[in-house]
């Protein structure tokens, strides 16, 4: 009882969902004292759902929620005439009340691919590769894009909710090992407002995808976050887009109250060759106009 008390006294951790039209106010909410972003649903006690989800992305939400550990609650943010002082009062009230609050699993408990009994052995595969196994599909190997070796190469679809990619996109991105050789977007971002792309927020999202979760704060505060330091935290040559620098220059610009103007990039080609944690921070160096006008260009086609 004592430890859930010293609990209750620090930052609520809240992992946001956050549906068309809400980032920005989901954004500044969460860069306040008394919160804390969790960057993953494990690290997570409240579940934040703002705005009106479309129908596709409700499994996703299941699944976020379900990811949550025990004891977790839900709070909704759907009206735009509810303050965020109001919405942060109600995440403070119910983390230090969780334990009576603990909510049930959404989904049921069951493997996303059936595999038991599955193959020779019952685990799922198919002989020596192939299938299943253990309800994870099999990684094949594949000519590695540096060096030509053959790689076990591993396809996985990331998204609606992943904290590192703008919401409601979905990407399926091929790797071997960390190196991403082919990236798809399977659905693109839900819309956001246009200050979706005001530069202190651009710079936070670079900055929490560097791990500097304090001058992130900072910069949505409107406050400088650091010296010369943090713009040389981004490799030179990272992301470049033909009009829009690299993604230092872009976050050089950011962190001196400018919008970069950046067209669409494709980011079928934009990606490939790069490390995952790579491109995750070029992602983050893009305003999401032009990732959600880059999402759409295959559609357009």
């Amino acid at each position: 009882m004592r430890l859930s008390r010293l609990a209750s006294r620090a930052p609520a951790p809240v992992f946001g969902a956050i549906g068309p039209g809400w980032q920005v106010a989901v954004e500044r909410l969460l860069a306040r004292s008394g919160l804390r972003r969790a960057l993953t649903p494990r690290d997570a006690g409240i579940l934040l759902v703002a705005g009106d989800m479309p129908g596709d992305a409700a499994e996703a939400l299941g699944r976020v929620h379900d990811q949550l550990p025990h004891p977790r609650a839900t709070l909704r943010w759907t009206v735009s005439h509810e303050t965020a002082d109001a919405v942060a009062d109600r995440i403070v009230a119910s983390w230090r009340d969780l334990g009576a609050i603990d909510e049930a699993d959404l989904l049921p408990d069951q493997p996303p691919n059936e595999w038991k009994g599955v193959g020779p052995h019952g685990q799922g595969g198919k002989g020596m590769m192939g299938g299943t196994p253990y309800g994870r599909p099999m990684a094949m190997t594949g000519e590695d894009i540096r060096d030509g070796l053959q790689l076990d190469r591993y396809t996985a679809r990331i998204g609606p909710f992943a904290p590192m990619l703008p919401p409601g996109l979905v990407l399926e991105v091929t790797l071997q090992g960390d190196v991403i050789v082919a990236a798809t977007v399977q659905h693109p971002p839900f819309a956001q407002p246009v200050d979706a792309d005001a530069p202190e927020l651009c710079a936070a999202r670079m900055l929490t995808i560097l791990g500097l979760d304090g001058p992130a704060r900072r910069a949505i505060h409107g406050r400088r976050p650091g010296g010369i330091w943090v713009r040389g935290a981004v490799p030179r040559g990272l992301g470049g887009i033909e009009g829009a620098g690299d993604a230092r220059d872009r976050l050089a610009a950011f962190l001196g109250g400018d919008r970069a103007a950046v067209t669409a990039p494709d980011l079928s080609e934009l990606l490939p060759g790069l490390e995952w944690s790579e491109a995750m921070l070029v992602m983050a160096s893009l305003p999401p106009s032009a990732i959600l006008r880059a999402a759409r260009l295959p559609e357009a086609a």
